[in-house]
């Protein structure tokens, strides 16, 4: 018989800070026993909740211990008292008057068949819950990111891709707007692909996947909204969960999430450090064409050798100053120190047919340091639903490279790159009940970043080696970046029977200036943007509904994008950002469909998205050539630019399928075409795009109760105007063992098992053809262990298939 927690956040929110009086009487406790009615043994983690019968929404409890015993905290009142542990049935208790200590003797529960029969069914399911304006997916059992990164994570996510690179995106579109418990976050910091391959998979609770966000949140990212929340409990006492990693190639690490609940206050913290070790690869094949002295050839092949070592914690306290009040005060700190060595071997062939190698070899050390410091207000008011909220949140980030470049094992220029930023986050959130069916919500939120970039390159001279004071004020450069945007908004929702339905609308401020003090080029760009949103859902049955959503969104470019210092990792194909990029607008729209049958749960949406503005990356000729070896070698660069317009459609569905107990089939399909029309400097950038992934997740239980699972991910060809690139494929598998009576978990998972994982590509300007191919990151091999104490493994106790529907009007 399987026997697990139903981990259960109680809060204690009763009372106001505003000069409302205090709960009379005091608070005493409420203590007993509970054990196994056939057994007499003690029922470990057995859940205890106290609800006031006068104002339900006032709730507290706890869980037993070791021994069965539970000791919680009450306010003197009468109260409905539920005892209870999954797969037994409740015990309830109802009028029971608490005036003081009261002591409820041993509680004795008994077997409930046919819900065990139903908990067994669904424990290790990922559930799905549909609201308004987003889907959840609790992360649940996963057994391949065990010991992993939350980059792993979201690869495993329905809707949601990961690209070779690490790239994340969401039903092909690679603007998304990742959050951390709804709010940007110094986990993140400047490089968002780089911090989530440090973030600990373990840390991660569940992941909201927004694709027609309400008015609530940003207005940033024309995909939609990837939501990460951390994992936390309130529960009294101590309780958490440690997980230690090793891996080929060479990785180890330790995470953790601690909680301490005692009285008034809870401690937590997210934290864990990792040490991992990346080998990665990539081709370039290049024929330029005959421009008089006839064709002439280069191929560079890199090999990469990273090292990815860092910190990442989150460190904070909660005081409940009364039952309807509470300050949280937390820090996060990320540290990192990351090596990333590339050697290039160039094999360049002249039109006579001449032949030359040679080896670039640039070793660069990366050094990244985020500090954030947040603090928040919470209130909840007597009216249930009824809350004011005030964030405050002060970052300050500094990420630094040094690359050494080497041309044949000679010394040949020096690069450093150091970027920091300073970021400011006020946001306020009101919601306001006009009755249990119509809500009324509106807020504020204020971001501002300060980023300066300073870029310097040393050339090296035989007979001086590396001059810093030598002039390089072709490359040289200091850029500030200012972006503040301020905005408002408003949203109602109401329920009407079957049909639900959230309107909002968002004004945002924009304010943006870059300044580059070499050459002293300013600009300036305003705009203020209004981003209406609806959602609308229909309830056919309890099993079965439709939705429907349109949004507005902007995607502002990012820093990468708009620096125009030129990445030097190799001599002729450059990525130069572009400073005068503008931002770009969509709106989309989504029809949704949900229906559970038996043991088959479909989930599926049509979705379209209009964007104007697009940009996009192209290659072109710089005009520049280079002499590598005494030969003229042409130089490209690659850089975002804004084209006309693009118009983006697809479809979408999730099918998960439980033959029984020991089975889990789940398939995630996307196909989209995306046309976009436009051209730059003459040249016709119209192309369409039809592509395509699905993934397919199957987990089965092998005798002794050893889990065993299969990811297999298969990306469609696609093309741009100048590029095609082919189909990828990958598959990653894992196996589980509990032991220590489910208190801890051995896995031992393998990423890209046939190593596979390359993005092979094919690239043309109107003077070169390249073939390409690109791999991140080799196949790795990885064992983790995880134990947790005063808690077990988290099942689903909801009786339905994929979870319950739950049409909440809810922001972040």
């Amino acid at each position: 018989m399987k026997k697990s927690i139903l981990a259960v956040v109680l809060l204690s929110i009763v009372s106001t800070v505003f000069s409302q009086r205090p709960s009379a009487g005091g608070v005493t406790k409420v203590t007993g026993k509970v054990i196994d009615a056939d057994t007499n043994t003690p029922l470990e983690y057995a859940t205890i909740t106290l609800q006031n019968e006068k104002s339900p929404e006032k709730i507290t409890g706890g869980i037993t211990d070791l021994n069965g015993n539970f000791s919680v905290d009450a306010s003197f009142g009468i109260y409905t008292i539920k005892v209870e542990y999954i797969s037994f049935s409740p015990v309830i208790l109802k009028n029971q008057r608490i005036r003081g200590p009261l002591d409820l003797g041993t509680i004795s529960l008994k077997i409930d068949a046919q819900q065990l029969e139903e908990v067994e069914v669904i424990a290790e399911k990922t559930t799905v819950e549909i609201r308004l304006d987003k889907k959840i997916y609790n992360v649940g059992k996963d057994l391949t990111v065990r010991g992993g990164t939350v980059t792993d994570v979201l690869d495993n996510v329905p809707s949601v891709s990961v690209d070779v690179e690490g790239n994340v995106a969401l039903r092909g579109n690679d603007d998304v707007r990742i959050l951390i418990n709804g709010k940007p976050s110094g986990l993140v910091g400047l490089n968002s692909t780089e911090a989530l391959r440090q973030l600990p998979a373990e840390s991660i609770e569940k992941v909201e996947v927004i694709t027609s966000p309400s008015a609530r949140y940003d207005a940033e990212g024309t995909a939609g909204i990837i939501n990460i929340i951390l994992r936390r409990s309130k529960l009294q006492g101590l309780n958490g969960a440690i997980t230690t990693n090793i891996g080929y190639p060479e990785s180890y690490g330790i995470s953790g999430n601690l909680n301490y609940r005692v009285g008034d206050f809870n401690f937590f913290t997210t934290s864990g450090y990792n040490y991992r070790t990346t080998q990665g690869n990539s081709l370039n094949d290049t024929r330029f064409f005959d421009r008089g002295d006839g064709e002439s050839f280069l191929k560079e092949q890199r090999e990469f050798d990273r090292i990815r070592q860092g910190f990442n914690g989150s460190f904070g306290a909660e005081w409940y100053i009364n039952d309807q009040t509470s300050i949280t005060g937390s820090i996060v700190i990320r540290d990192s120190d990351n090596e990333n060595n590339s050697t290039n071997s160039l094999l360049q062939t002249a039109s006579n047919g001449t032949q030359i190698n040679s080896t670039r070899f640039t070793p660069e050390e990366e050094a990244d340091k985020t500090v954030q410091y947040s603090f928040l207000f919470d209130k909840k008011f007597e009216k249930a639903g009824h809350e004011l909220s005030f964030e405050f949140q002060y970052e300050t980030s500094d990420e630094i490279e040094d690359a050494l470049i080497t041309l044949d094992d000679i010394p040949s220029e020096s690069v450093t790159t150091d970027e920091a930023q300073d970021r400011i986050l006020l946001q306020l959130d009101y919601v306001l009940p006009l009755n249990e069916k119509q809500q009324l919500e509106f807020g504020y939120r204020g971001n501002f970043i300060d980023l300066l970039t300073d870029y310097n390159v040393d050339f090296f001279n035989v007979n001086s080696g590396f001059d810093p004071t030598t002039d390089n004020e072709l490359l040289d450069n200091q850029l500030n970046y200012r972006e503040y945007v301020n905005a408002l908004y408003s949203q109602y929702g109401e329920k009407i029977k079957k049909f639900s339905y959230l309107l909002g609308l968002r004004m945002e401020d924009s304010r943006i200036t870059i300044q580059q003090f070499a050459s002293n080029d300013f600009d300036r760009k305003t705009y203020t943007s209004w981003f209406p949103t609806v959602n609308l859902s229909y309830e056919f049955t309890e099993k079965q509904s439709i939705t429907l959503g349109y949004n507005r969104r902007i995607r502002r470019p990012r820093s990468r994008f708009i620096n125009p210092f030129p990445a030097r990792n190799s001599a002729t194909n450059l990525f130069q950002g572009n400073p005068d990029i503008d931002p770009v607008f969509t709106d989309a729209v989504d029809f949704g469909y949900l229906n559970r049958f038996g043991k088959v749960t479909l989930n599926s949406s049509i979705f379209y998205q209009r964007s104007t503005g697009v940009f996009q990356f192209i290659t072109e000729d710089t005009g520049e050539t280079i002499f590598l070896n005494g030969q003229e070698t042409p130089v490209l660069r690659r850089t975002p630019v804004n084209l006309s317009s693009s118009d983006r459609y697809g479809f979408e569905f999730n099918l998960t399928y439980n033959p029984n107990r020991k089975w889990r089939l789940n398939t995630n399909f996307n196909v989209f075409q995306v046309i976009t029309d436009g051209e730059f400097n003459g040249i016709d950038f119209s192309a369409e795009n039809l592509s395509w992934f699905i993934r397919l997740n199957n987990k089965y239980t092998l005798p002794g109760k050893v889990d065993w699972q299969t990811n297999i991910f298969y990306r469609g060809p696609s093309e741009t105007a100048q590029s095609k690139s082919k189909g990828i494929f990958t598959t990653s598998m894992a196996f589980s063992k509990d032991v220590f009576k489910e208190k801890g978990s051995i896995a031992f998972n393998v990423s890209d098992l046939f190593n596979s994982r390359k993005r092979r590509s094919e690239s043309f300007t109107p003077i070169s053809f390249t073939e390409s191919e690109f791999q991140w990151r080799e196949r790795t091999f990885n064992l983790a262990f995880t134990y947790r104490f005063n808690q077990k493994k988290k099942r689903s106790r909801n009786g339905r298939p994929g979870g319950g529907d739950d049409f909440e009007f809810e922001g972040s």
